[in-house]
């Protein structure tokens, strides 16, 4: 009887032991494949941002070439969306519904990712990582599917105003802004933070349409407005454009650019000499900035530049973003183990704590958690000189 009781007991324990290590696969999963997908604007007005999926293509690349992730190789699945929400949507149903791939990750732009969100959220897809800022994507009690990447717009925005009504509290503000949740994002955040002062320092506001063939005819009119203090919310193109316009046409005044259009790429499109005096806010390195050589992070992301993106331009912010995005999305697969899962993904996603990546300044981490998909809240500001950024403040947590 108690052999026989043993015998049960051992049984009993080897089927546990199975049912834990039982492999758990999501669409587009399998022991040898791990497929995610994304859009990107490989052309239209903002395929300059393009760049970001050429390095996680290539990032993606450099993982199978060294076994994969759990011995399964990354189909990294990338489409172009033309920056065009109904293209975007109809590439996003394509790899949910055709390709079949676990998620969507990385995408950039807020028209186009909230063209996808609804529909993804439906589905149960995790939209992880996007390259947009809007504070639509931290809503997890309505989009509990949807995390960004970058900092939210709405904080940016409040961090120039914290150092504007510091530094000149008597600024005189015009803002130019996407016509869009991306736009309004940084005026809103602008008000909210000036508060009371915003009626007297925000003087002269204009928008614009993506469509829009230029942006000349926004910046004499804010010029006219007698600002001293400009903040361009725009996306690469329109912030070249505004950059250069401003200059021609004689106007001096201190101007914050969006994070997103920061990239020396961008500036070069403006003409440095045009772009030098301007300040932005991030979290992370600059390329090509001379105080990183001897950083570890850095020059292993140089090294994959030369090994699987030669093509690219280590000059191009771009370029360390998608590279940064790849290997946090990486990491995030490599702590899910056998449960690939789309919920376990994004449980996994919801849980970071103190994460760092490669393009990270120092002392700034990732932290998540199932109420705050916000994974960046630490900022600096930096300022371009002709040549490079370089940071005058200490890290600002919004």
């Amino acid at each position: 009887m108690i052999r026989r009781s043993v015998l049960v007991m051992l049984c009993v324990g080897i089927a546990q032991s199975s049912a834990l290590a039982e492999k758990k696969y999501g669409p587009g999963v399998s022991d040898t494949e791990i497929k995610i997908g994304q859009t990107m604007p490989y052309s239209g007005p903002l395929s300059p941002a393009s760049t970001i999926g050429k390095a996680e293509s290539a990032y993606f690349q450099m993982i199978n070439d060294k076994g994969g992730i759990g011995r399964r190789r990354v189909n990294f699945i990338s489409l172009d969306d033309g920056y065009s929400p109904a293209k975007t949507l109809e590439q996003t149903r394509r790899l949910i519904e055709h390709d079949e791939v676990l998620a969507i990750i990385g995408s950039f732009g807020t028209p186009t990712n909230a063209a996808t969100q609804q529909y993804l959220n439906t589905r149960g897809v995790p939209q992880l990582f996007i390259q947009a800022g809007a504070s639509r994507w931290d809503d997890p009690a309505h989009f509990p599917w949807t995390m960004p990447f970058v900092n939210l717009l709405r904080s940016e925005a409040k961090v120039y105003a914290s150092y504007t009504l510091r530094s000149s509290p008597q600024a005189r503000i015009a803002v130019l802004y996407q016509n869009d949740d991306f736009g309004r994002d940084y005026l809103d955040g602008l008000k909210e933070k000036l508060g009371a002062q915003a009626g007297r320092m925000v003087v002269a506001t204009a928008s614009y349409e993506t469509s829009d063939a230029t942006v000349d005819s926004q910046i004499v009119t804010l010029q006219s407005s007698g600002a001293d203090t400009l903040l361009i919310a725009a996306g690469p193109k329109f912030a070249a454009q505004a950059i250069r316009k401003a200059f021609d046409v004689g106007w001096h005044p201190t101007i914050f650019l969006a994070e997103v259009s920061s990239s020396p790429a961008v500036l070069k499109l403006a003409g440095l000499d045009k772009a030098a005096g301007i300040v932005t806010a991030t979290s992370f390195k600059s390329v090509a900035d001379p105080q990183w050589v001897s950083d570890p992070e850095y020059s292993e992301w140089l090294s994959f530049m030369r090994a699987y993106y030669p093509q690219g331009d280590v000059n191009d912010a771009f370029t360390l973003v998608g590279y940064s995005n790849a290997a946090l999305f990486a990491e995030v697969l490599r702590r899910c183990g056998d449960d690939l899962t789309r919920e376990n993904l994004m449980t996994v996603a919801t849980h970071l704590q103190g994460v760092r990546m490669p393009s990270l300044l120092p002392g700034i981490t990732l932290n998540t958690s199932p109420t705050d998909y916000n994974p960046l809240k630490q900022m600096r500001l930096q300022r371009f000189d002709g040549h490079r950024w370089v940071l005058f403040t200490e890290i600002i947590r919004d």
